[in-house]
């Protein structure tokens, strides 16, 4: 194996930017991102954000969201294993309930969210920590569709 550069492919170009176009909806959406984060445990969020941005192919997302998994302590190989948790054992029940729901409200239009998927949430989580968690992923999921469809990519990175 040699040590010369690589000829990475260059991203998609940006589609257009939603904070010049649309300045003040982005600022709600940063602000109700804000307010989706309290009584979440951040590393519980940050596999929430990654597994929905994994299921919705946004590229940015899932650099963004890996790396802040990251800092907040989370190991690369639960990391890795995000998108088959459920063939894992390195996720508490807790996990598991939190990424069964965001599975879920990501696939929607893919059996909605299953009753006994909710009722294990809510059997792990308190009424306000399950809102936080939901708003959490709706979240999320809108942050996506914006880093897709805008077709947002994360910075190159050098090896």
């Amino acid at each position: 194996m040699t040590d010369e550069p690589k000829d990475y492919v260059a991203a998609p170009e940006q589609r257009f930017s939603m904070p010049e176009l649309s300045p003040e909806w982005y600022r709600a959406m940063i602000a109700l991102d804000a307010a989706s984060r309290p009584l979440v445990d951040p590393v519980i969020g940050e596999l929430v954000r990654t597994l929905a941005s994994s299921i919705n192919g946004c590229a940015y997302c899932l650099d963004m969201h890996t790396a802040d998994a990251r800092k907040a302590g989370e190991q690369e190989h639960r990391l890795y294993a995000l998108p088959a948790w459920r063939e894992t054992p390195y996720f508490t029940a807790k996990e598991r309930a939190a990424l069964a729901l965001t599975e879920s409200v990501t696939r929607l239009s893919e059996g909605h969210v299953p009753d006994d998927v909710y009722e294990e949430a809510a059997k792990q989580f308190s009424p306000n920590e399950l809102a936080q968690l939901l708003a959490v992923i709706i979240s999320i999921n809108s942050w996506n569709r914006i880093g897709v469809t805008c077709r947002l990519s994360p910075a190159p990175k050098q090896n």
